[in-house]
């Protein structure tokens, strides 16, 4: 453990700038650059709100805050795991060169969506404070929820990065699965509208535990309970452990492939 650890060190320079080229590479030729990413959430939030609030009647106090925040923890998994699967293919001609330990490829992609991820959060303080949402001292421990789903996924970006180099059909059917799950979770609906044979199955969705955490800090003032606590953090442990065991078991054949 501790030759990784030293390997870390020695490259946590190179993993900076890989953070800063994958944020630069986003919004180059950018007029407004990286505000943009406080401008997508919350465009797509006043669609949304407009869309769902008015036609299906959701009958969720500050519907356009309890939107948001389901966007900003769903688009960050959607975004950091997306970027993963090509992050190996992308760097093939430098890794074809020197010696860099291939997860920090990956890491990057999941650091840059973080970066992202907190740009959005700004966003979603600036309409809490707009439409005059109570901030409860319990959004002093949203750092736990987010955590958690940076290391899901990490998780799941490590599979699909190692799979994807041999498979590259997983780019277009993993866009379908993304847009499945989405429905899959409540983004846009809450959960008392579910039926009772699907609510299971929403519950199941290891992002359905995480968004509903961060948004009981968030809007609620409302602690995280002992057992949705417990559940992500094995959801997490067991997606970051297996995803690290993928990688390690195909790294060495990456070169073959890229």
């Amino acid at each position: 453990m501790s030759i990784y650890i030293q390997n870390f060190k020695k490259f946590r320079p190179l993993l900076g700038e890989l953070i800063a080229r994958d944020i630069k590479t986003k919004y180059r030729k950018s007029v407004l650059g990286v505000l943009w990413t406080l401008l997508n959430p919350l465009f797509m939030m006043i669609i949304l709100s407009v869309v769902f609030s008015n036609l299906f009647k959701f009958d969720v106090e500050y519907f356009p805050v309890y939107l948001l925040s389901g966007q900003l923890i769903f688009n960050f998994y959607s975004e950091a795991t997306t970027a993963s699967m090509s992050a190996i293919m992308d760097n093939g001609p430098l890794l074809k060169k020197i010696y860099v330990p291939k997860y920090l490829f990956v890491l990057s992609r999941v650091f840059s969506s973080t970066i992202n991820l907190l740009a959005s959060f700004t966003a979603l303080i600036l309409v809490m404070l707009a439409m005059r949402v109570e901030l409860h001292y319990t959004v002093l421990l949203v750092p736990i929820p987010l955590i958690f789903i940076v290391l899901f996924s990490l998780g799941v970006g490590l599979i699909l990065s190692a799979i994807t180099v041999k498979f590259r059909d997983i780019m277009h059917l993993y866009s379908v699965f993304v847009t499945a799950l989405m429905y899959l979770t409540p983004v846009i609906y809450p959960m008392s509208i579910l039926p009772a044979w699907l609510t299971p199955i929403v519950k199941l969705n290891p992002i359905t535990n995480i968004l509903q955490m961060f948004r009981n800090v968030m809007i609620y003032n409302s602690l995280p309970s002992i057992a949705s606590m417990i559940i992500a953090i094995v959801e997490c442990s067991i997606m970051l452990v297996f995803g690290l065991y993928v990688f390690y078991k195909n790294q060495d054949d990456f070169i073959l492939y890229i």
